[in-house]
């Protein structure tokens, strides 16, 4: 009998299906274009930069009326990152009449720990971008964009769809069959979410909302939900979405792991599978981002612009390379890496090991040419050891030396700041940086009567920032920031957003290092700034005149960004 059931559950197993949902998100009848200033909303042509949402509760209904629940499965979808399907897997086989799914996520979730999840968890903080950090709670939609206003002004919208009162349930007809692998087309109409049954003004009704109990603006979003997915057509594909096994690269025989450290409070990170920490790789790594070995001069070396005592960051507005070539930015800061997934201010290196090689070849950083870096590191006996150590075969190439410094960088962490410490009950906040941390996670949105700083919504999370890119409003120079890199208009003036940790150690500030202070900081978002097509929506929906805050607030601000520094830099 024992084996007869086992078998059963056996068999069920295998013959379990996948159901994957491919979404197309248009405005009426086109197909949704980001960044594009072309869409109509009754008078107002606006435009968006951000369309991210999550979903949970996945059901199938059967032919006969009952419902199939695919418990524990959740979907983080956004637009500007390409990511419009997805794949509920474990699906009974048999005939269904209709989907049904909630956007949200369910109050046990909402409110649950989630530092305790895997890296691409789709409720992953750190890979969605959608957590309302220290207080807990996910935004379930986030809408953002510009608009013009009658007088032709440019502003700015964001519409974040939250609490768990706004969890919004849809049931889908949809007859399909399930054997191995079955596609859903659904679409995804914006139009359909600012107008139908309750058309949303950004200028009338409000060009802001976070889903505080009874706004009218979360009201309509939540009622519109209904009407804005609607089925595509079903599709069966041969064979089923497969997985590839990534494996260790050129593992020693012998080697010791080395520990990563982190806070319990942080969002895990996605190691790379491919490049485990180990401690013979992480000691070379060190070596080599101290060695001068690997500039063309042999007078430079990856410490000389990222000094460990100053948060591994540059004390220069702008760094300096070989024979003191300038270059145009100033240095980044180089700690908690491994929660990043793109790098240098214009993000022209999708992986930490692609970075750390363009500023070795770079002629205005190390000028060395690769082929005689690596002739160096061959010719010297204690690199060959070290190499031999750290991979194998013991061929020293390019490869290895960059898995060796991502290695190390990734071991880089800061997690131990005095709010840190609050936030566990260590430590205690004075009264000036209590309400700091009021502004600095509160919005402005005088319609709903909340006069905050604005600051968590390009500085949320373990980081305090969510590494994507933006425009802060900062008056142009030369630089067009990520738009050298994508060539893209829409990306004129876009910069990375740094983590606001260990703000005490990495002045100056911004990516040219024109502020000197915390203070110039603060002054900048809080009065008028430079006002163009790409200004950020959580900026642009701001009063030209800027935010206004009272002297006090803004010494309060930077009390409490003072409060996220570690003592001292690490190394």
């Amino acid at each position: 009998m024992l084996r007869a059931f086992i078998f059963s559950i056996f068999c069920s197993a295998l013959s379990a299906g996948t159901l994957t949902l491919e979404i197309e998100h248009r405005s009426g009848k086109e197909r949704l274009q980001l960044s594009s200033l072309r869409y109509q909303n009754g008078s107002e042509t606006f435009s968006v930069s951000r369309l991210a949402y999550l979903l949970s509760e996945f059901a199938l209904q059967k032919v006969d009326g009952s419902w199939v629940t695919l418990a524990n499965q959740f979907a983080y979808l956004d637009v500007s990152k390409h990511r419009t399907s997805l794949t509920l897997k474990e699906v009974p086989p048999g005939s269904y009449q209709a989907v049904r799914y909630s956007l949200g996520v369910p109050k046990k979730e909402n409110h649950a720990d989630p530092a305790s999840l895997v890296a691409k968890h789709p409720l992953n903080p750190n890979l969605n971008q959608l957590h309302w950090d220290w207080t807990g709670g996910y935004i379930f939609l986030a809408l953002e964009g510009r608009y013009r206003k009658a007088n032709q002004e440019l502003s700015g919208f964001v519409y974040h769809l939250a609490n768990d009162q706004n969890l919004s349930r849809t049931s889908l007809p949809a007859r399909f069959t399930i054997k191995s692998h079955t596609v859903i087309g659904l679409v995804f109409d914006l139009e359909s979410l600012l107008t139908r049954p309750r058309a949303i003004s950004f200028q009338k009704d409000g060009h802001s909302t976070h889903s505080h109990p009874g706004d009218p603006i979360a009201s309509a979003l939540v009622a519109n939900l209904q009407s804005t997915i609607s089925l595509r057509g079903v599709f069966y594909p041969d064979g089923t979405p497969t997985t590839e096994q990534v494996k260790p690269k050129y593992l020693p025989k012998t080697f010791t792991p080395f520990p990563f450290k982190m806070s319990k409070r942080f969002p895990r990170p996605h190691l790379p599978m491919d490049n485990p920490l180990l401690a013979e790789r992480v000691e070379l790594g060190k070596k080599l981002f101290f060695d001068p070995i690997l500039s063309g001069d042999r007078n430079v070396s990856c410490a000389s612009c990222h000094l460990p005592e100053k948060a591994f960051s540059d004390p220069r507005a702008i760094s300096r390379g070989v024979a003191g070539a300038k270059g145009n930015r100033n240095s980044m800061p180089l700690f908690n890496l491994a929660w990043k997934s793109s790098f240098f201010w214009d993000g022209r290196a999708g992986t930490l090991r692609e970075q750390v090689l363009l500023p070795i070849e770079d002629h205005r950083e190390m000028a060395a040419g690769m082929p005689e870096i690596l002739t160096r590191l061959q010719n010297s006996e204690s690199y060959r050891l070290a190499f031999s150590r750290a991979f194998a075969p013991a061929a020293i190439t390019a490869e290895k030396l960059s898995l060796a410094l991502e290695n190390y960088l990734l071991t880089l962490t800061s997690y131990d700041s005095k709010f840190d410490r609050a936030m566990s009950g260590k430590a205690e906040l004075t009264a000036s940086e209590k309400r700091g941390m009021e502004l600095f996670f509160t919005e402005y949105e005088p319609r709903s009567g909340r006069m905050g700083a604005d600051c968590f919504h390009c500085h949320g999370g373990a980081n305090f920032s969510d590494h994507q890119f933006h425009n802060n409003g900062l008056k142009p120079s030369h630089d067009l920031g990520r738009a050298v890199i994508t060539g893209k208009q829409s990306d004129r003036l876009l910069f990375s957003t740094p983590s606001l940790r260990n703000l005490t150690l990495t002045a100056p500030y911004m990516h040219d290092g024109r502020f000197k202070t915390l203070a110039e900081v603060i002054a900048h978002y809080n009065g008028p700034m430079h006002r163009s097509i790409t200004l950020d929506p959580n900026l642009a929906k701001h009063p030209k005149t800027g935010i206004q805050l009272s002297v006090e607030d803004q010494k309060a601000l930077v009390d409490f960004l003072k409060s996220l520094s570690e003592i001292e830099g690490k190394n």
